[in-house]
């Protein structure tokens, strides 16, 4: 018998499809029958397991399926041997089949999966198949992600709705999909909000709690006063309204104290905690109040009544003389519209007010009263120039007025002026909400006396009253005369005038003086100079007809000053000397101008030498003695040039003189001059020397000397054993001589 050889398996498809039918053969080279075959399958995790035996080397699968991918084998025996082939993978492809998607974090709710805002969410598709699918995701049909796991990072209330995963068997060329809902749940904005509210005819307090938004409705529940430790649940009003975005509960106002304190308890799922609100009841202070008001042009009449404060509102409602308005309650305030007419004047209102918390109905009245004016005197008088004031008082009225209005005496209406025009207004408005004064300022008694008007209007009705104004003209002063008018000098730079008054003027009330206007106008002078024009009166024909022409052609009058009531002089200056001016002064009281003076020229002032000659005597005494002082100065420098003039002065005022001779031949004794020929001009009293002068002998004149007194002569103290020095020789005229004088003078 010949032994198997090593079997080998041809296998018709390797990668056949689920569902498709296989077959497998097991081949020998060698071997003697009768042969014995056996056909073994070895899984992924490696369990073998025998699926077919017999003597046919043929295995045959009908139909398909996953659980058949594997490693296969065959083993062929006979009675010598058995031999094992080698194994042979086989590979089914299938799917995908439906998938499978997870979602993480897991929640389900009735409408599928649901996720908080702000979560991570991941979502994981798996779908089985062979070659391994290729998955795709789409939110609300539109792509999103591929991969088979998706993930949302802090999702979003936006990113509520479908999503769906598509597996692909590209291989297969088959797809499946599977789409699932995912809810995003967000907690409402903010907190709960609590109000109480009135009902059944403010008999009752409606709590009403609400909060809006989020997904799914948060759920409420009302709970009285939780600063106390018992924890009183109200009922709902509808119990399938909760959980719900509101809450409504009924509370008796009878048996609620005032200030109670009610609280509204949320939750959600999205949060973690619990959130609150509350509500206070409490009782309005005070009573409702009534006013009345019209709008902008009277036209309607609205009555308003409110009673603030309190929780909840109260309920307030109108009722008229003919019970209009009743019934017809609102919150807080009530406002009844009336057209404005004047039958209303004198009707009385009342407005009716209700809380829950208080058993009594509180009402407040009011009256429609047309306006009412007064004023302090209806007849003022007042002298020109002053400011006046003129009053109104509006006593009476409601609804008030809109505003008090002044017509002047031309029936215009006075408006506050603007502040650019306050220098040049004529009228000061000043008014408040019940009177309304009118300022005539610097009133003219042209132009600003008659009738004015005072009105005030309202919606049921108006009214106006008169104010006369009599405006009274100062009485003229009395007249005045220039009686002096000169220059103050030949410059004629300035000009002194001084006047008088004549009579008292109009006298009366207001009478009186109360001032001066100095004026001046340019005009060419007539005849001499200085000569006034009150003088041309008593002039010719021609010369007043030549006067007159020359006042037409003047310059106006110019205002020089303005003098106080009680002077009577003046010194007019800046005056021009060429000019020629004339000049005139008026009276004034107040703003009431008397008759002007006759204009004058002023006149030059008379001539007076006394001071000329004493300002010529005084400068000759001053010449003259300087003159004095200079020529003795010359005489006493110059003696020996002129010694006649200087005995003639000096000799009879004892003054002394002494010659001191620098050199020892200029010395002459009294018997040397003899002998020189010098003449003796005066006999001394005593044997003195004589003081010749050194050049020809002077004139026979009294000598100087006659009046030194007596003293012993130089020669006479030298011993009588020395000989006199001899003169020097004559010399001639002409030759210099050096002299020192000194000259003592006492007076």
């Amino acid at each position: 018998m010949v032994p198997v050889s090593k079997p080998y398996i041809l296998l018709s498809d390797t990668s056949p499809e689920e569902g498709s039918s296989v077959w497998l053969r097991c081949g020998l080279e060698n071997g003697t029958g009768p042969l014995y075959f056996l056909w073994e399958h070895e899984t992924n995790s490696g369990v073998v397991e025998t699926v077919s035996q017999g003597n046919s080397s043929m295995f045959n699968m009908t139909v398909v399926n996953r659980n058949n991918t594997g490693w296969y084998r065959c083993v062929a025996q006979n009675k010598v041997n058995q031999e094992r082939s080698d194994r042979i993978w086989m590979d089914v492809i299938y799917g995908p089949d439906v998938p499978q998607i997870d979602v993480t974090p897991y929640t389900i709710t009735d409408r599928g999966y649901s996720a908080v805002e702000r979560q991570t969410v991941s979502l994981l598709c798996q779908a089985l198949s062979n070659p391994p699918s290729q998955y795709v995701w789409f939110y609300n049909n539109s792509q999103v992600y591929t991969g088979p796991q998706f993930t949302i990072t802090r999702i979003l209330r936006m990113h509520t709705g479908t999503y769906a995963c598509l597996a692909q068997n590209t291989y297969l060329n088959t797809r499946s999909m599977k789409t699932i809902s995912l809810t995003v749940y967000y907690p409402p904005e903010g907190s709960p909000s609590c109000s109480v509210l009135p009902a059944m005819n403010s008999s009752s307090l409606n709590l009403t709690c609400s909060w809006t938004g989020g997904l799914p409705s948060p759920s409420l529940h009302w709970t009285r006063d939780l600063l106390t430790l018992t924890e009183e649940w109200l009922k709902p009003r509808d119990e399938g309204a909760w959980p719900a975005k509101y809450v409504s509960v009924l509370q008796s106002g009878s048996q609620t104290s005032n200030n109670t304190l009610f609280t509204c308890l949320g939750t959600h799922p999205a949060l973690n905690t619990t959130t609150q609100c509350t509500a206070r009841a409490w009782f309005p202070s005070g009573d409702p109040v009534c006013s009345a008001y019209a709008n902008g042009n009277n036209q309607y009449l609205l009555l308003s009544c409110s009673w603030e404060g309190g929780s909840p509102r109260a309920v307030v409602w109108w009722e008229g003389p003919k019970g209009e308005g009743r019934g017809q309650e609102v919150d807080t305030s009530n406002i009844l519209v009336y057209r404005s007419n004047s039958t209303q004047n004198g009707k009385a209102y009342t407005c009716y007010a209700k809380h829950p918390l208080d058993t009594l109905t509180r009402t407040c009245k009011l009256t429609l009263e047309a306006p009412v004016l007064l004023t302090q005197r209806s007849m003022v008088s007042v002298f020109e120039g002053s400011d006046v004031q003129l009053t109104c008082i509006l006593q009476a009225n409601y609804p008030p007025a809109d505003q008090i209005v002044w017509l002047n005496n031309r029936r215009q209406e006075v408006v506050q002026e603007v502040q650019e025009a306050l220098a040049t207004r004529k009228y000061v408005l000043r008014r408040a909400a019940a009177w309304a004064n009118l300022t005539v300022l610097q009133t003219d008694g042209k132009t600003d006396s008659g009738q004015y008007w005072c009105s005030a209007n309202n919606s049921v009705g108006g009214t106006e009253i008169p104010v006369t104004l009599l405006v009274k003209r100062y009485p003229m002063p009395p007249n005045v005369t220039l009686v002096r008018l000169v220059y103050r000098s030949r410059q004629r730079l300035q000009v002194e005038l001084e006047w008088q008054i004549k009579g008292e003027g109009e006298g009366g009330e207001g009478g009186g003086l109360t001032g001066f206007i100095l004026e001046r106008r340019l005009s060419t002078a007539l005849g001499r100079r200085g000569e006034g024009e009150d003088d041309t009166t008593t002039a010719p024909a021609e010369q007043q007809e030549l006067l007159d022409e020359k006042r037409s052609s003047s310059s106006p009058w110019q205002q020089v000053a303005v003098l106080g009531a009680v002077e009577r002089a003046h010194t007019m200056g800046n005056m021009t000397p060429t000019d020629t001016y004339q000049i005139r002064i008026t009276a004034v009281n107040h703003r009431t101008l008397g008759h002007p003076s006759p204009p004058k020229t002023p006149a030059d002032p008379p001539f007076n030498a006394y001071p000329a000659v004493i300002g010529a005597a005084i400068g000759g005494m001053l010449i003259a003695a300087i003159a004095t002082i200079l020529l003795f100065m010359y005489i006493i420098r110059n003696r020996n040039n002129n010694p006649r003039l200087h005995d003639m002065l000096f000799g009879m005022s004892h003054s002394q003189s002494r010659e001191n001779i620098n050199f020892p031949d200029d010395e002459v004794v009294g018997g040397a001059d003899r002998e020189g020929g010098a003449t003796e001009h005066s006999p001394s009293p005593s044997q003195g020397p004589s003081m010749p002068s050194p050049r020809a002998a002077l004139p026979e004149s009294p000598s100087p000397q006659a009046a030194l007194p007596e003293s012993p002569s130089p020669q006479a103290a030298l011993p009588e054993s020395a000989s006199p020095v001899s003169p020097p020789p004559p010399a001639e005229d002409n030759e210099p001589v050096n002299v020192t004088i000194t000259v003592t003078a006492t007076g």
